[in-house]
Formats: structure tokens, sequence, C-alpha cells
């Protein structure tokens, strides 16, 4: 389904990242893994190389709140591939303090993570789709949250140590809408734009949280990393030609 197709892949040495390449692979594409940490994102190139046993995945450095970092790599895949297809939005940038209780957060604080984490995923989108346009199509695919969509059950939380902090709420609810604005914006350039809103992954999470989280869906519960990669493929594929300017929830009906 992705046959030759070139998919750059932000964050791609995390939990996530590290499925989608997979799943890139195992439909004939060739997987690019941009991360700002080159021990780590070679490291997941070498590993996956081998265990998928392949030569199509490469890594390159990449920060996505750095305009010349985006352009280099951008030329740098240009040189060697001649095209680029598609873009996926997945790092997951924060600083050290993100992450705390609501009243506990500093301005400061939640201003660089936003700049950070939906700053980057636009400068990204921005510098792409210049070269998306210049190339006549594109496709990016932003990983939002089921956070984006609807407000916090904070009742799953009780009793751990964890709880969603509120730049992820902003961040995730601003990328589905950033996706729709430049889903828009693009008209007449052959660029497409979709998000996809996982349910929480499974991470070795707390049991009572695990309980608690299963109590709000249907079937299943916590999402295994590998639940999102047909989403994924489907949306990377010419079988969604004209799907744009959606999100996809994958959530075991947590959201209803």
């Amino acid at each position: 389904m992705l046959n030759n197709k070139v998919v750059v892949i932000t964050g791609g040495a995390g939990l996530l990242g590290k499925e989608f390449v997979k799943a890139i692979i195992e439909h004939n594409g060739i997987a690019i893994i941009a991360d700002i940490n080159s021990d780590i994102g070679n490291s997941a190139k070498e590993s996956l190389s081998l265990e998928l046993n392949t030569q199509n995945i490469d890594f390159v450095e990449l920060d996505i709140t750095s305009k010349e970092s985006l352009n280099k790599t951008i030329a740098y895949l240009e040189k060697k591939y001649t095209k680029i297809d598609a873009l996926v939005n997945n790092a997951y940038p924060r600083n050290k303090n993100y992450g705390k209780h609501f009243f506990d957060v500093e301005y400061s604080d939640f201003s660089q993570n936003l700049s950070l984490n939906l700053g980057g995923y636009f400068l990204t989108s921005q510098q792409f789709a210049i070269y998306f346009k210049k190339q006549g199509y594109g496709n990016i695919i932003n990983i939002s949250s089921i956070y984006g969509v609807v407000a916090p059950k904070f009742e799953i939380y009780e009793h751990t140590a964890m709880t969603v902090p509120v730049e992820y709420a902003a961040i995730k609810s601003g990328l589905l809408h950033l996706t729709k604005y430049m889903a828009k914006y693009f008209e007449g350039m052959n660029i497409r734009v979709n998000a996809i809103s996982p349910g929480g992954i499974f991470d070795n999470q707390p049991q009572q949280f695990l309980a608690n989280y299963k109590k709000q869906c249907l079937n299943k519960g916590m999402l295994d990393k590998s639940d999102l990669r047909g989403t994924l493929v489907y949306l990377l594929s010419d079988m969604s030609r004209y799907v744009n300017g959606q999100n996809i929830i994958v959530d075991d009906g947590f959201t209803l």
C-alpha cells in the first residue's frame, strides 16, 4: 500500500514512532526516523533495520523548532530520494517542568511547552508544505489525542500520581484546528492534512489507572501501540486520497 513512498516521522525513535516505522516498512515504504537525539535515533534505525531485515530505514537529526534544521533535513532527503511523500508529525518536545498539576504550572512553562510542541508542529508543517507545494503534492498527518477532542476524565486518575497536563489539552486541541486550517489553506496545492487522535497507549501504567480507564471504554481499554498501524497506513496510502482535513479517533469508544 505504501510502495516506495518516502515518509518522514518526527519523534521516530519514540514509543509510537518506532511502531509507525514498522508499519511503513511492512507496506514497502521508506521510513525516515527524524529525531533530535542522534544516539537514540541511530540506535532505533539499526535495531529496526535488523529486526525487519530492511535497508529502507534512514535517520536524520532534526529539531522541529529550528527552521535551519528543517531545511537541512528537507534538502538532504530531496537529494537522496528525489522526493518526500509524507510527513508524520509525531514528536513530543517539552521542557523539564512539563506535567505538573494545574495550580502548579508557571506561565513561562505553559508558554514554552506550547511553543515547543504546537509551535514545532506548525513550523515543521510550514517548511514541509513549502517543499510539497513545489513538488506538486504532499501529505501531512498530525498525531493528536482524545484529549484534543474531549475534556479530561480526571476521575480515572484518582489514587494515582498521574494527571493530564493542561499544556497537553491546549496543544492537542489546537493541533486539531491547525489540521483543518492547513487543509483549507492548501486548497489547490494537492497537499492534504489529517489527524489521528489515539486513546491511551499501554506503557506499564499503574493497575488502578488501567482499571479505571477500561471502565470508560467499550471492549479493550488501553490500546497497544500497534493498534494505530492500520489508521496510519490508510492515511498514508492512496486509498485515502480524498480524505482531507479530518480527524480519525482510535480509542475503543473512550470519547463516547
